[in-house]
């Protein structure tokens, strides 16, 4: 045992485990929607490159905005505001916003806050697209 393993043992501190972040990708469909993929962490701590991204997607003004939550582990209040406010900047733009894939996490936050009746919410990605 090296001495700082030593000292977290003795005193019962534990080093918390790093994070995870939050991964953006997206991409442009043949019919020219463009799906926003998130994966990990949607909270105060990781939001800006979703931020960045989806008020970029919408200000390219596409067919539709798909955003796939299918690996989202962790939604707080500040990713649902994201969400809504990305809801609000497609609809000004005339653009659709559908959530697809929404993972159990992410719906339990919509569904508490009654979020869940202002979004356009699909099975898959396949399903948002073919709306």
């Amino acid at each position: 045992m090296t001495p700082s393993d030593n000292d977290r043992a003795v005193t019962g501190q534990v080093a918390a485990a790093p994070r995870p972040g939050l991964e953006v990708r997206s991409r442009v469909t043949e019919t020219g929607a463009v799906v926003c993929a998130l994966a990990g962490d949607l909270d105060v701590e990781t939001l800006a490159p979703a931020s960045g991204a989806l008020a970029e997607l919408v200000a390219r003004r596409p067919t539709a905005v798909v955003v796939d939550l299918r690996d989202i582990a962790f939604c707080d209040s500040s990713g649902l505001n994201l969400l809504l406010r990305t809801r609000l900047a497609a609809e000004r733009e005339g653009l659709d916003l559908r959530l697809a894939a929404v993972a159990p996490t992410v719906m339990r936050v919509l569904e508490l806050t009654g979020a869940r009746t202002v979004f356009s919410v699909h099975d898959s990605v396949e399903a948002a697209l073919a709306t």
